[in-house]
C-alpha cells in the first residue's frame, strides 16, 4: 500500500516511487498499443467477442496470477477477450497512462496506486462507478472500510480496490535474542520502540535497531501518517487550505529525531527500499515497519519472525491502509461494460482470496476473509492474523489531487530531520508552506 525488494507476489511498492520521462512514455505507449489484435476501433470483433486492454503494473508471481485469473476469466466468459500486453510495471504506471490519455489512446483498466487516483480522475475518460457498485454482485458494502474509502473521490465511486494491505512492525527474533531485549507486545508506544531500536543497535556488528527510506518519497512519507493521526493531526485540515499536521508533525518527527541521534536506524538511501530489506533479512535490522508484502520474502528466507501491531502515543491501536485501485477508462460502451465485468469479477471472494494468497495482501472484504482457502493460509503464516485485525483501525491518506506535493514536501522535511539538518519544528514549517500552496489545486 503499497516499496521492498522485487520478489514473487507483487509489483514494486510503495507509492509515488516514479521514474522515466513524459516524451519516452508517451512513444511507448503508442507503441503498445498499436499491436493490439485486429479488432475493431470499439473493441468488438466481427464474432461479437470484445477485447479489452489491462494494464496490470504487477511483475514476477504476481504478474503470473493475474494473467492465470483472465485466463479463467476468459473461458467462464468467452465472450470476452483480455489483452494483457502493453503497460508498465506500478511504479511508471501514472506517466504512461497519462501520456495514454493526452494521446487519446489508453487501456481499458489500469492498475492506479490510491495516492494517484485522485489526479487521474479528473480525466473525462475515467468512469464514473458510483451507480454500478451498489448493483449486481458487487461486494461493496461488505469491502473494508479502507478498501472502500480509497476509491472514492469527492463522493464519487472512481474506481475498484485492487489491493489491501496495513503496516504493522515485523521483528528479526535472531536479532532480539543476540541482544538480550524481549519482544514487544501489543500496546506498546514509540518511547518503547526508540529505546528498544537503540538497545538492539550495534555499530561493532553493523546491526541496526530499524529501519527508513531515505529518498524522500511516498514510501518515506507513509510511514508517518499513524503518528500524526494517532496525536490528533490529519494530512490535511478540515478547511481543505492547509495541511493538518503542523501541531502533531513535530512530535512525530521527535520520533525519527531520536532515532538518528541514537544512530539506531539505517536510512536506505535508494528507490523501493531493497536495500533496507536486505538489511533486515540478513540480520543486521530488528525492527521492519512494513506490511504483509514483505512476509513472502521472510518466509522464503526462513527468517524467524514476529509480527506486533504499530506502536502508539496513546496506546489506542491505530495504522495505515495504503489500498491500490482498478482504474477504468471509456472507450465505448461495449469495452467500458466489458472491463467493469472483468474488474467486479476480480474483486469477488473466491477470486479475491486467490489473489491475496498468491500476490501478497490483504483480503479486500469479510467475505473474502471467511473463505476457506484464505483462513489456512493466515493459520499458517505467522503474524497474518496482525495485519488482517490491524485492517480494522486502519485509516488511508486522503484521494485529493495535491497529496503527491505534499507528499513530496514532507518527504524531503523527513530526510532533513533523519539526516540532522533541520529540527522537526524547523522541517514542518518548511513543509507546510510548499504543501499549503499546492491545497489551492481545485479539487
Amino acid at each position: 500500500m503499497t516499496a521492498v525488494p522485487r520478489a514473487p507476489g507483487r509489483p514494486t511498492r510503495r507509492g509515488v516511487l516514479r521514474a522515466g520521462g513524459v516524451g519516452a512514455l508517451a512513444a511507448a505507449a503508442g507503441g503498445a498499443l498499436s499491436g493490439c489484435a485486429a479488432d475493431t476501433a470499439s473493441g468488438v470483433g466481427a464474432d461479437g467477442r470484445v477485447t479489452i486492454q489491462m494494464w496490470h503494473g504487477q511483475n514476477d508471481t504476481a504478474a503470473k496470477v493475474m494473467k492465470n485469473l483472465a485466463a479463467e476469466f476468459e473461458r467462464a466468459h468467452p465472450k470476452i477477450r483480455v489483452d494483457m500486453g502493453g503497460g508498465v510495471l506500478a511504479d511508471t504506471m501514472l506517466q504512461k497512462v497519462t501520456a495514454a490519455l493526452a494521446s487519446g489512446s489508453y487501456p481499458d483498466i489500469a492498475y492506479i496506486f490510491g495516492s494517484d487516483l485522485a489526479n487521474v480522475a479528473r480525466s473525462p475518460q475515467v468512469v464514473d462507478l458510483t451507480e454500478k457498485v451498489h448493483r449486481g454482485p458487487m461486494p461493496w458494502r461488505n469491502f473494508h472500510a479502507p478498501a472502500r474509502e480509497a476509491v472514492t473521490v469527492n463522493g464519487k465511486v472512481r474506481a475498484l480496490p485492487a489491493l489491501l494491505d496495513a503496516m504493522a512492525v515485523i521483528c528479526n527474533k535472531k536479532v532480539f535474542a543476540d541482544a538480550g531485549v524481549d519482544l514487544p507486545k501489543p500496546g506498546w508506544t514509540w518511547d518503547e520502540f526508540t529505546d528498544i531500536a537503540r538497545r538492539l543497535t550495534s555499530p561493532a556488528k553493523g546491526r541496526f535497531g530499524t529501519g527508513w527510506p531515505g529518498t524522500g518519497d511516498e514510501d518515506t512519507v507513509w510511514r508517518l501518517w499513524p503518528m500524526v493521526w494517532d496525536l490528533g493531526g490529519d494530512v490535511i485540515a478540515e478547511d481543505g487550505k492547509s495541511i493538518g499536521f503542523e501541531k502533531a508533525g513535530p512530535r512525530a518527527l521527535e520520533v525519527l529525531k531520536r532515532l538518528a541521534d541514537d544512530k539506531s536506524v539505517y536510512i536506505d538511501p535508494k528507490p523501493g527500499s531493497e536495500q533496507l530489506d536486505q538489511v533486515f533479512l540478513s540480520d543486521r535490522m530488528g525492527m521492519s515497519l512494513s506490511a504483509p508484502w514483505a512476509l513472502p520474502d521472510i518466509v522464503q528466507a526462513k527468517l524467524d519472525y514476529h509480527v506486533v501491531p504499530m506502536p502508539t502515543f496513546s496506546r489506542r491501536p491505530v495504522t495505515i491502509s495504503g489500498p491500490d485501485t482498478w482504474v477504468l477508462f471509456d472507450n465505448g460502451e461495449a469495452r467500458a461494460k466489458a472491463a467493469y465485468e472483468f474488474a467486479s469479477w476480480l474483486t469477488q471472494p473466491t477470486q479475491d482470496s486467490r489473489w491475496d494468497i498468491e500476490a501478497g495482501s490483504l483480503p479486500l472484504s469479510r467475505r473474502s476473509e471467511d473463505r476457506p482457502a484464505w483462513r489456512e493460509h493466515a493459520a499458517r503464516t505467522p503474524g497474518m492474523s496482525v495485519f488482517t485485525e490491524a485492517v480494522t483501525s486502519a485509516r488511508v491518506r486522503p484521494v485529493h489531487p495535491a497529496y503527491p506535493r505534499l507528499s513530496r514536501s514532507l518527504g524531503q522535511a523527513i530526510i532533513a530531520v533523519l539526516l540532522g539538518r533541520k529540527s522537526p519544528a524547523a522541517a514542518v514549517r518548511s513543509c507546510a508552506e510548499e504543501s499549503n500552496a499546492a491545497l489551492l489545486i481545485p479539487r
